[in-house]
């Protein structure tokens, strides 16, 4: 049996209960947070600490790697000179590379898993330029939940929607 692929989707201002319906309807049972401030000042219901009670409550379990695969890392060595975030080198780092093989494990123990963060649109996120990126070169799937719900694949969301600069 062929594991499920890997997910990710973007919380934007979906009210829980909408976000919720989006998890059950891939059958999600692990979420991975992959924000580096894992709180949301429009949407608190979207901060680490009500998101993670209120998935458990549903049946899904919360797992923060913010500090792993986060688009916004603490080591100031992935950022040029100007303070631009240079996605090139943070794929180098041992914070990142675990993250990714943390998600390599999941995904050959087919659990069904989504990694999330803020940015609703996948094209405009890091979960697609980074990520995703990375995880499609090493032969893991990923599809993007949309905003309305629906499924992208990770090619979709790289056709055309590369960000100028941030491999250069």
């Amino acid at each position: 049996m062929q594991s499920p692929p890997l997910y990710s989707i973007g919380h934007g201002r979906k009210p829980a209960e909408l976000f919720l319906s989006q998890l059950r309807r891939y059958n999600i049972l692990y979420l991975i947070d992959v924000r580096s401030r894992p709180f949301s000042r429009f949407n608190p219901h979207f901060n680490r600490d009500r998101l993670s009670s209120f998935l458990r409550q549903h049946g899904i379990r919360y797992v923060f790697m913010g500090d792993e695969l986060g688009g916004r890392p603490s080591d100031p060595t992935c950022y040029d000179a100007s303070g631009k975030i240079r996605y090139d080198l943070v794929m180098q780092q041992p914070f990142f590379r675990s993250g990714i093989e943390r998600l390599k494990a999941a995904y050959a123990n087919a659990q069904p898993a989504a990694i999330m963060c803020s940015e609703s649109d996948p094209a405009k996120c890091h979960r697609t330029h980074l990520i995703g990126r990375v995880l499609t070169e090493e032969g893991i799937p990923l599809l993007h939940i949309d905003p309305a719900g629906e499924l992208k694949s990770q090619w979709e969301m790289v056709d055309n929607n590369q960000p100028p600069g941030l491999f250069d």
